[in-house]
This record gives C-alpha cells, structure tokens and sequence, in this order.
C-alpha cells in the first residue's frame, strides 16, 4: 500500500494574486526499527499565528520530529504496518530506540506505566482520522476500536496506536504544541 502523497502549496506573486508555489510529493520517512511504518510529512509550522508571507522554504525537509516545534502544528500522513511480534516483544530500552529513531525517544512511556511497547506521550494536542483501514487505539485504561472515518482527538495522554487487522491502515494527524497542567504532569512517571 506504499502511498505517494501528493502536496499543493499555495501562496503570492508579486501582485499579490494567488499561485501556486510548489506541486509535488512530500517528504517520506521510515523507521528501520518499525519496517514497512512511513511517515509523509506535509507540512510543519513554528509560530502561532502562523506568518503568512509570499512563499516559503519546504519546512518538512530534514530529520523527522515526533511532535511539532514549540508554538507550532504538524501534519502528517501515517501508514500502519499490521503489527509485528517483534513490535510486540520489544524491550523497554527497543521501545526507546524506536523513538529516537522517530525524534522522540523521550516520548516512549514502555517500562514506565505504558502497557504496549509503542505507549508514548507528547506535551500535545493531537487530531488523527483514519483514512483507511482498522486500528486500535490502547491507553493507560482500555482500548478503543477505529474504522476508517473515526477521529481520536488525543489530549497528551500516554498512547499507542496498535494494527491488529493484518493489513496496512493510513492515519492522518494534525499535531499541536501544547503545554501539561503542572499539576498533572507531576503525576507522569518519569
């Protein structure tokens, strides 16, 4: 199910009329340590509001990031390999190469109250749809069945997204920077 995702930007001549300032595919990252897990990064923004001007660099090109920059958004397009045994028998310090490899491995929660070996938790607001597919949402408590057409609106909690159906699901996410309570981010084991 290797997807090309294709990109169109929009932005300004010099008169100020809309144009198009770039049409083609974006950026794909995998991860060697979740083969067959592509991640197409379609756009990244680093200040809100967001600055609008004519045209700008490509802001997805270059390492991949988990989450989004401070006072930023990330949207991305994932596809979900059905899971692995070997995704299912990692190690907590696997679990936190895995992340690293994502950007993130501060983010794994495996071995520190996460019940699935891709728990993770980011200081963000995060609005995933699936596109296509079946996929189980696991958290601290329970496990949520989603089809596609579903929408998780997931609030910083500890998570993993889980591929039980034996074919690839595609995810689409918003990620935005947010900030813990500091009451409740006391509770997070460390």
């Amino acid at each position: 199910m290797a997807t090309t995702i294709r990109r169109v930007v929009t932005g300004h001549d010099r008169n100020g009329r809309a144009v198009v300032i770039s049409d083609g595919p974006v950026p794909v990252h995998g991860n060697p340590l979740r083969p067959g897990q592509r991640s197409h990064e379609v756009w990244k923004t680093n200040a809100m509001p967001i600055p609008i001007g004519r045209e700008e660099p490509d802001p997805v090109t270059g390492k991949r990031q988990l989450h989004p920059p401070p006072h930023g958004t990330m949207f991305r397009i994932s596809e979900v390999p059905p899971e692995s045994d070997a995704i299912r028998n990692m190690t907590p310090q696997q679990a936190r190469e895995a992340f690293r490899a994502s950007g993130a491995e501060e983010a794994s929660t495996w071995g520190r109250g996460g019940r699935h070996p891709l728990m993770h938790r980011t200081e963000t607001v995060d609005y995933a749809v699936v596109l296509d597919g079946e996929i189980t949402l696991i958290l601290d408590e329970g496990e949520v069945n989603l089809k596609a057409g579903d929408v998780v609106i997931q609030r910083g909690t500890s998570h993993a997204w889980s591929n039980r159906s034996g074919k690839v699901t595609k995810m689409l996410y918003v990620l935005i920077d947010g900030k813990f309570d500091p009451a409740l981010a006391a509770q997070f084991p460390k």
